[in-house]
């Protein structure tokens, strides 16, 4: 830190008035000693006494003088108060310095930081000062990526809504309107707008349930869980699907039973939207298969299909909200785009690690999860 030449000079200055004080005391003390000795005889006589008996160095020189000895422990004396006086002026000067910062600061200058180091403790305020300044930028950041993040979720969540809905209401309004020829017609367009209406509720379910994983301290029913049992189940609430796609859905476990701690609802929600988006995006496949395999303490399961690969550079974007690998928002394949969203929100739950792999002959969703749960008072843990 450097010093201002005002700062300087008034070192400079008190430095000088501490050394005219001090003299002036010193003055003062060794008229008050010399008559304190010259009225005490006695006082005199044990001083010389004391004078003829000390010898010091290793010529046994006499201290001739105890005048000297009273000047000698006068200047150490003086001496370092005099340091201690500038020293303390000195960091005085350095507060000031860092309160400056902090105004300078405090103005709007989050971008700034106090410059200069330290000695001492004094620098641990600086670096202090310095990390809660970098905290608080990082927090306002990160509030407006939270609102940036509520602006375009509330824009995806229109437009995705908006989509059906006008649909439901051209239809119903051609309906309403007698713009039609024949029974047939209002059936097809009320087969239409119910259809449409199908598509909004799993819209809003999958909102919904995006929400709920997405809130900081989501509750978690962790319980012992037959994860080849889960899978049997959720192999079966697709297999009508899947036969009328030409897609064996199936699953494997090893070993049997292969038992974990975990939220069995939220966990079949998991394999239950891997397998929907096999199905819905794995064009050309043959079979859908559910592997679950135990490794030590984590158990991978691999959801896996023989479909159209999915494109290298969206591999590391599928697991964002609303992404979805095709271009355009309508298409009859298009999804709300939070599937794999809920996927990888869950699976973070449940302190696992979701990732893909994708080539010309399998597509592949890889789940890993810990076998046993962390009792904590941020999950609920049940026993059964």
């Amino acid at each position: 830190m450097k010093l201002t030449a005002r700062e300087k000079g008034s070192l400079f200055f008190e430095g000088i008035i501490t050394v005219v004080l001090l003299i002036l005391i010193n003055l003062a003390l060794i008229v008050i000693i010399q008559d304190v000795i010259q009225d005490n005889p006695g006082v005199a006589s044990g001083i010389f006494i004391i004078k003829k008996s000390l010898k010091i160095g290793p010529f046994q020189a006499q201290i001739w003088s105890y005048q000297r000895i009273v000047i000698g422990l006068f200047i150490v004396i003086d001496i370092f108060v005099v340091w201690w006086r500038l020293l303390r002026r000195y960091h005085q000067y350095q507060i000031n310095h860092i309160i400056k910062e902090l105004h300078y600061i405090a103005q709007g200058h989050l971008d700034h930081r106090i410059p200069f180091r330290l000695k001492g403790r004094t620098q641990h305020v600086v670096t202090s000062v310095n990390a809660l300044v970098d905290s608080a930028v990082q927090s306002m950041n990160d509030e407006r990526q939270i609102e940036k993040s509520k602006d375009e979720l509330i824009t995806n969540v229109s437009h995705d809504l908006r989509t059906p809905l006008t649909s439901i209401i051209g239809y119903l309004r051609l309906i309403e309107d007698k713009q039609y020829h024949s029974e047939e017609d209002i059936l097809k367009y009320s087969h239409i707008a119910y259809e449409k209406a199908k598509q909004m509720k799993n819209m809003v379910e999958d909102l919904f349930e995006y929400t709920k994983v997405q809130q900081h301290g989501a509750p978690v029913n962790f319980m012992p869980v037959d994860l080849g049992q889960l899978l049997e189940q959720v192999c079966a609430s697709f297999e009508l699907e899947g036969e009328n796609r030409g897609i064996e859905v199936s699953s494997q476990t090893t070993p049997t039973p292969l038992v974990i701690d975990g939220d069995p609802e939220k966990l079949g929600r998991v394999f239950s939207n891997l397998v929907a988006n096999g199905i819905k995006y794995g064009h050309g496949a043959s079979y859908i298969r559910l592997d679950a395999i135990q490794h030590g303490d984590q158990v991978t399961v691999t959801v896996a299909n023989d479909g159209e690969r999915i494109p290298a550079d969206s591999l590391s974007h599928l697991f964002e909200r609303f992404y979805r690998v095709e271009a355009s928002r309508s298409k009859a394949t298009g999804g709300t785009g939070l599937g794999l969203a809920i996927v990888k929100s869950v699976v973070d739950l449940h302190h696992g690690n979701v990732e893909v792999q994708s080539n010309d002959n399998q597509t592949a969703f890889i789940v890993t999860l810990p076998t046993k749960q962390e009792k904590s008072g941020a999950s609920n843990y049940e026993t059964h």
